[in-house]
């Protein structure tokens, strides 16, 4: 069930659900509009030219009001909000349809695990041949929160917990690493 923004304000008065800092204008119907943060990181170029799956990656981060993204330029960014979701409920990551319609893609693997606490990483694409001036507080994309049929029974607890910041990739880690 996808949670209204009746029960979303609810939520938020209880502490059930902790989105900070957080203004009424970013409650939509169906969702909450996060807003853009000000670090970014972009992968810092390798001697082979190659990413590998089961090495750290390095990646260059700073700090800014303003990022100018470049035409086919992939940025992380994050949130400005804090998010902490209790163990029944998760989260799906959404663009804004008005910076879609500019060429602006933003994921992040599209899903916020329930008992996730931490700012969220976003993945930025430019397709458009244009550079596009991002802006610290600007509204980026939403959060569409699904309440689960029962609590999960083990809850996000991953690398990615009490991330703040533009976080880079920790694929490295992974169980599964055979390398």
């Amino acid at each position: 069930m996808i949670l209204s923004d009746k029960t979303i304000l609810k939520m938020l008065k209880e502490k059930s659900l902790v989105i900070e800092p957080i203004t009424n204008v970013q409650i939509q119907p169906a969702s909450v509009d996060v807003r853009l943060g000000n670090t970014f990181s972009i992968v810092e170029d390798t001697p082979t030219g190659i990413i590998s799956l089961s090495s750290e990656i390095k990646y260059k981060t700073i700090t800014a009001e303003k990022y100018l993204l470049l035409p086919g330029q992939f940025v992380l960014a994050t949130t400005m909000e804090y998010f902490e979701l209790p163990n029944d409920l998760t989260a799906f990551v959404e663009g804004r349809s008005s910076l879609g319609r500019m060429g602006l893609f933003i994921q992040n693997a599209g899903w916020v695990d329930p008992g996730f606490r931490g700012e969220i990483t976003l993945e930025l694409f430019n397709a458009n041949r244009c550079a596009i001036e991002l802006q610290c507080g600007r509204r980026v994309g939403q959060l569409v929160f699904a309440q689960m049929d029962d609590s999960a029974l083990n809850p996000y607890n991953g690398k990615y917990q009490g991330q703040k910041g533009a976080t880079g990739s920790k694929v490295f880690m992974d169980m599964d690493n055979v390398g």
